[in-house]
């Protein structure tokens, strides 16, 4: 996709994200951030790689999961029907990790749309609002948290699948479930390893 839709697409969902009504999903979206190819120099990208920071404790938000109500959220702002890889994250613990490398907040349900951040990444200067890296130590702790809280996640996941596996009722929320926590569980035992 051209850079300048990619920017199109990314401002539209930082307008979506303050246009919401806060009681209508189980969790609100308080951050909206972005990584990965749109925060380098213009050119094409195949996907806009967003992080949306939740108002869940971070136990709810392990590594490359969705919270419960993430598919209505991602209906209702147009995120599921444009070309976005959403990474859910907790308030409560850093945006960054090891795949979300400096990102840049673009709309916080404190200060609205950053329209600076977004007239950077739009014209290529989005280092300018990127965070700074982490030391490799702070990244190295990071992930092992992010590894305890995945491997929590799992055993969750892992015993709610058990639990449906033979009960009436579609067991695929519970193995889709179990499939995601599992993916993320394994990228960060990766890193660690």
């Amino acid at each position: 996709m051209k850079w300048s839709r990619a920017v199109h697409h990314l401002t539209e969902l930082a307008e979506k994200c303050g246009g919401l009504s806060t009681g209508f999903f189980r969790f609100q979206v308080v951050e909206l951030w972005v990584f990965g190819g749109l925060v380098d120099v213009p050119r094409d990208v195949d996907v806009i790689q967003v992080a949306l920071v939740t108002d869940l404790p971070v136990d709810d938000v392990p590594w490359l999961t969705e919270p419960v109500g993430a598919e209505h959220w991602a209906n209702s702002t147009r995120l599921s029907r444009n070309p976005f890889d959403a990474r859910w994250r907790s308030r409560d613990a850093p945006v960054w990790n090891h795949r979300i490398e400096r990102p840049a907040l673009v709309w916080s349900a404190a200060d609205g749309v950053n329209e600076e951040a977004l007239v950077a990444v739009g014209d290529g200067t989005a280092e300018l609002v990127r965070t700074a890296a982490p030391e490799p130590d702070e990244l190295r702790r990071r992930v092992a948290d992010e590894l305890d809280v995945s491997l929590r996640a799992l055993r969750r996941a892992n015993q709610e699948y058990t639990d449906h596996r033979w009960s009436p009722g579609k067991l695929t929320p519970h193995s889709d479930a179990l499939w995601r926590t599992t993916t993320g569980y394994l990228d960060l035992l990766d890193v660690v390893n």
